[in-house]
């Protein structure tokens, strides 16, 4: 199996079991996160905008440490939930 498919495959477990006992549902947390932003901002964040912004985080924290395999995974799974999300809105 190729690298890009273990990354894949790392973050299809961290967005599909079942994290909701430990972070609470998915949907609702970036509804409230998009609330939150939204207040702070003076704009409209959508729930969508939350996985593409937390993707962007993990996107900017690789430029100080580029081999850190956890900002790839969770880079993933952020997106891969705010495409289920976008689909909804």
């Amino acid at each position: 199996m190729s690298k890009r498919a273990d990354v894949l495959d790392a973050a299809k477990v961290l967005v599909t079991k079942d994290r909701a006992d430990q972070h609470g549902n998915m949907e609702n947390n970036f509804a409230t996160i998009a609330e939150y932003w939204s207040t702070h901002l003076g704009f409209e964040i959508k729930p969508s905008d939350v996985g593409i912004m937390m993707a962007l985080l993990k996107i900017a924290r690789m430029k100080s440490n580029v081999e850190y395999k956890d900002n790839y995974e969770d880079g993933c799974g952020y997106l891969a939930c705010a495409g289920e999300i976008a689909i909804r809105e």
